[in-house]
């Protein structure tokens, strides 16, 4: 499968423009997909936040498995300075909460004198603008399930004093492990345009047959799972009708029905990621990337060999 990556020109200027803003921040807040916590989670943030209290939502906890979602929170609250809040705009006590976290992360702050600045901030889809909303009560953020809708910062004064900086999702120019670009896409944080939803869906089904066989059973009427991804994928279009004369099942149209369902929750509460797993996957990554510079510096000291020699 090829590596997805989605970084259009708006998505450069939102990361300049953040950290252009950081440094006058008191506090910044982080969207997460409770059901991708790593991979929607921006490895460029740390760099941008140095020592600044960090808040870390996971949202669309309605969708995420509850015992990963437990412990994904303790996960991220080893990390400094951070601490994490599960949320879902169906619970919006949930969302309020965060309210009184953020003041509780500046306890000498006296409000009346000098507001909480605080900056929101999330990849593309994760439910950003609906949160705003909530919080503020009123409509405030432009809302849609498409990634990508919030183009420009906007500043939103709170209730509680709060001074709310809105900035648009951006994602970063190299998305690495590459399965965190799959997770991404099978959630929706990428245009659906960018990726191809068969490769998305073999993923998917990769994965619910070892972490979830039941959920797939349960909802595609499957007494016994197939071993492979893609047997998985021809047995659901079987049971939904999508075939073609002769019995060849349209993996373009089944593919994108597990995918909706999954996004839309139809399998039940599913976390694409474990803590454990992704630590593996990213030092996986470490040494591939470190093998890959070692071949380049290779590459580039034989080629400068071969130079001096044609010089001669």
């Amino acid at each position: 499968m090829a590596a997805i990556n989605w970084f259009p020109g708006h998505m450069h200027k939102a990361r300049k423009d953040i950290a252009d803003i950081m440094p006058h921040m008191d506090i910044i807040i982080e969207v997460l997909d409770a059901r991708i916590p790593f991979s929607s989670e921006n490895p460029l943030i740390p760099a941008l936040r140095g020592d600044t209290p960090c808040i870390k939502l996971l949202n669309k906890t309605d969708l995420a498995d509850p015992q990963l979602t437990e412990r994904w929170v303790a996960a991220l609250e080893q990390k400094q300075g951070v601490k994490a809040l599960p949320i879902s705009k169906k619970n919006p006590e949930q969302i309020r909460q965060l309210l009184t976290l953020a003041e509780s992360l500046l306890p000498d702050r006296n409000l009346d004198l000098r507001p909480i600045r605080a900056v929101i901030m999330g990849i593309p889809n994760v439910g950003k603008s609906t949160l705003i909303n909530t919080m503020s009560g009123r409509t405030i953020a432009k809302t849609g399930n498409e990634a990508g809708v919030t183009k420009a910062q906007q500043k939103i004064k709170l209730d509680n004093g709060i001074i709310l900086t809105d900035t648009p999702g951006f994602l970063w120019p190299k998305l690495n492990p590459p399965s965190c670009g799959f997770r991404l896409a099978a959630t929706g944080a990428i245009k659906d345009t960018v990726f191809d939803y068969i490769d998305i869906a073999l993923f998917t089904a990769e994965y619910l047959l070892r972490a979830y066989p039941e959920a797939l059973k349960a909802r595609y009427g499957i007494a016994e799972l197939p071993e492979t991804d893609l047997e998985v994928l021809e047995l659901i279009g079987v049971r939904r009708g999508c075939t073609r004369k002769g019995g060849s099942v349209e993996l373009q149209k089944v593919s994108s029905i597990l995918i909706t369902e999954l996004r839309a929750g139809l399998l039940g509460p599913i976390t694409l990621e474990t803590p454990e797993m992704t630590l593996v996957e990213e030092e996986l990554a470490k040494k591939e990337e470190a093998e890959r510079a070692r071949l380049k510096e290779e590459n580039d000291r034989m080629r400068r060999l071969r130079a001096r020699k044609n010089r001669k």
